[in-house]
Parts: structure tokens; C-alpha cells; sequence
């Protein structure tokens, strides 16, 4: 377990995209105001990329200049992720970073050979610790 706190995570967000390379799944779990999206907002800024990042509760998908893809499935689950046909899209050569996705969804993106890190995200008093595990 990795623990930092918000100054702290701009290191360990640049070490993920270091480990991913040029594109990758990320699953974030953890309870709700865990950090999921300031997670996600970090992440972008680490690229460089110049853009408001806020969960897509209702819209299922955020992107951030064709590079990220920011899904939240809290609100549809599995289900609605499956019939709005965004499984197709994680084949995209971008970050795709998936709030919410629990072992249903992992096991889907094992049996459609996706690679993917999962994180997840639990408050320790004002900071978080960062469980990362592969899928490989």
C-alpha cells in the first residue's frame, strides 16, 4: 500500500503513467469521496492536458482531449456500461480510467483479454492509501 496525501499524490500519479506506458485501463475502487476522481484529476494534469475533470455520474463517459477516457458506472452499473456500448471503446489506444468497477466488471475485461491495473482507494485520516494490483 502506497499512503500519500494530496501534495503527495502528484508522484505516485506519475508513476502509475510511467508503469502504464502510452495507454492502459485503471479501475478505482473505494467508498464514495474516497478520491476516485481526484484521483483522475490528477492523472490528466499529469499529462499535461489543460481541462475541467469532474465525475461522469450521469453521463457514464468524460474525455479529456482524445487521450482520456473517464467513465463513472456508479449510476448504470455493469449493465448500463455493457448497453451503452462503451465496452468497444477501452480498445482505444488511450487511458481509460473506470470509477466504480467492481469484480463482475474485472471479470468481463479478463474474458475479453483486456490488461488493466486496478487501484484501490482507502481514506487513512486526512491522507489515502493506494492498493495497486494487474490484472496480469
Amino acid at each position: 500500500m502506497i499512503i500519500c496525501n494530496i501534495e503527495e499524490l502528484s508522484g505516485f500519479v506519475k508513476e502509475i503513467i510511467k508503469e502504464l506506458g502510452a495507454d492502459g485501463i485503471v479501475l478505482l475502487q473505494g467508498n464514495l469521496a474516497s478520491g476516485k476522481t481526484t484521483f483522475v484529476r490528477e492523472f490528466v494534469k499529469k499529462l499535461g492536458l489543460h481541462v475541467e475533470v469532474s465525475s461522469p455520474t450521469f453521463s457514464i463517459l468524460n474525455e479529456y482531449e482524445d487521450r482520456v477516457c473517464h467513465y463513472d458506472i456508479y449510476q448504470n452499473g455493469v449493465d448500463g456500461f455493457l448497453q451503452s456500448g462503451l465496452l468497444e471503446k477501452l480498445d482505444e489506444p488511450k487511458y481509460h480510467l473506470v470509477e466504480w468497477a467492481d469484480d463482475r466488471f474485472e471479470d468481463i475485461l479478463k474474458k475479453m483479454g483486456f490488461d488493466y491495473m486496478k487501484i484501490e482507494i482507502k481514506p487513512i485520516e486526512d491522507k489515502r492509501g493506494y492498493i495497486c494490483t494487474h490484472s496480469k
